[in-house]
């Protein structure tokens, strides 16, 4: 477990609130050796679905760890995702596969409407989920959620806890929480979230040594507002199709008066999750007004009320809106950008903190999960443990994982202009994907995509089901070494 100081042992303390580093240097009788063959304890700042992947493979590594989560209790989105082939082979070494499919849906077609429900296009996925070996998952997110964090110990996750800043150096890292207390451990993972207080204060650090690019001082960007939501058990009488275990995923686009998609989806439990995206650059008044307004149930009132008559499959959006906690509605801007830098010293950021993504290409949580695959398997490989070696640690992480996620990042934006976009070209753009690219391309793009699927190198690797070619993996040192040391 992590070592959990008071504040008094620190130097030149500052305000709780306060963005500064909170002290000056370590007492030498609480700083490990600075070289050992010990695995290194890991903080992980962020208790959503990054760190929670992450915690769940060190704990199959036996690298301790500790999760420190701001919110005392999180409730996830209530919208629908979905995992493919990119990371399902992880899920199959953990152990996790069979309970995910548990809990899921086969997505088996894609299909666009108009706002008066005429049809535009679909596309089949069952032919390319025997290419690729695994059938799309979908669920909505809570269920992820509460699927990855019953499997961390209890004592292992803080709730509660926000990080308020840090200080690192070449002998180790110390964090201090909000509620004054300080915890020491060799490495810092910020995995929380798109406005991250590890990375700020990363960032801040990095700002005054002159070694931050240009490029990671812009602000993120919001091009939509989305409003999402998953239903209660709803009467499969009145709404076919509810029963699985496949489903259809139904996507409408808006007239030019109507700058909104929506969308709607079964996932188990006779339940529909639906969404309405309105794109901010298409209507500039509404751009302002939800800027300006606050994040509650109550707040969501008027774009229900924009949103609520809106044709489905299943009748008006406003029915299943209806059929929703009001608590459980949420809304959001879709939000993305992509940093450069990841890690510096003994800090190191996954998932949103290092690239927030548009949900358009169903890339962002996949992305984030194949970090803590990659991470995790470049922490495995250290020993022995110093800060030389972490530093490596991290060149190599970001080095296999920035061109991938980079390529998603941009494949998701052009993914928006397909799925929301409302202005003449995207529109345009609309029409021809789904009028005149041959089947052929689509397919032909779905086997490269799925190529890409990092594993867990120190587990059994996942039995072979795909046609399609699959990347080579980078092997573990370490795990390489135990297996020749085993008496044959």
């Amino acid at each position: 477990m992590a070592s959990t100081l008071n504040a008094q042992d620190t130097h030149e303390v500052k305000d709780e609130y306060s963005p500064e580093p909170i002290f000056k240097s370590f007492k030498s009788s609480e700083l490990p050796p600075q070289i050992s063959n010990s695995p290194p304890h890991v903080i992980i700042s962020g208790g959503g679905l990054a760190g929670l992947f992450l915690a769940n493979i060190l704990e199959k590594a036996n690298i301790p760890y500790q999760i420190f989560e701001r919110a005392k209790e999180v409730v996830p989105l209530g919208s629908v995702m979905s995992l493919t082939a990119n990371i399902l082979p992880a899920f199959e070494q953990l152990g996790l596969y069979e309970d995910l499919r548990k809990i899921s849906f086969t997505c088996s077609m894609t299909r666009i409407f108009s706002h008066d429900m005429k049809k535009i296009g679909e596309y089949s996925c069952e032919e390319d989920n025997k290419i690729v070996g695994y059938e799309s998952a979908l669920f909505p997110r809570p269920e992820l959620y509460k699927l990855l964090y019953d499997r961390i110990p209890p004592h292992k996750i803080q709730m509660g806890k926000k990080v308020m800043s840090f200080l690192q150096n070449q002998e180790g890292v110390m964090v201090r929480l909000k509620d004054g207390t300080c915890v020491h451990g060799d490495i810092l993972v910020g995995a929380d979230g798109a406005y991250s207080a590890v990375r700020q204060n990363l960032f801040k650090e990095l700002s005054e040594q002159k070694k931050l690019p240009s490029s990671d001082e812009r602000e993120i960007s919001k091009g939509y507002i989305c409003l999402v939501g998953t239903t209660n058990a709803l009467d499969p009488s009145k709404y076919p199709g509810l029963g699985g275990p496949t489903c259809d995923s139904n996507l409408m686009v808006g007239d030019k008066s109507t700058p909104y998609a929506w969308s709607v989806i079964q996932v188990p439990g006779n339940r529909i999750c639906w969404g309405a995206v309105l794109q901010l650059t298409a209507d500039a008044s509404a751009d302002e007004q939800f800027r300006n307004s606050e994040w509650t149930s109550a707040h969501n009132k008027k774009m229900i009320e924009r949103v609520y008559h809106f044709k489905t499959p299943y009748g008006i959006l406003g029915d299943l809106i209806d059929a929703t906690p009001k608590d459980l509605i949420s809304r959001v801007f879709l939000e993305d950008i992509l940093y450069e830098t990841w890690h510096h010293g003994r800090t190191v950021l996954i998932g949103d903190a290092a690239h927030k993504m548009l949900p358009s290409a169903g890339q962002g949580a996949i992305n984030a999960m194949q970090d803590a695959v990659v991470l995790a398997n470049c922490l495995y490989d250290l020993k022995p443990l110093s800060f030389g070696r972490i530093q490596k640690a991290f060149k190599s992480y970001h080095a296999q994982r920035y061109h991938h996620v980079k390529t998603q990042y941009e494949a998701s934006q052009i993914a928006a202009k397909l799925q929301y976009g409302h202005t003449m070209f995207e529109r345009l753009f609309r029409h021809v994907v789904f009028h005149y690219l041959p089947k052929s391309v689509q397919k032909s793009r779905v086997v490269k995509d799925s190529q890409y699927r990092p594993q867990i190198a120190f587990l059994p690797p996942p039995l072979k089901h795909e046609i399609s070619p699959v990347n080579s993996q980078k092997p573990s040192r370490k795990h390489k070494e135990e297996e020749q040391a085993v008496p044959s």
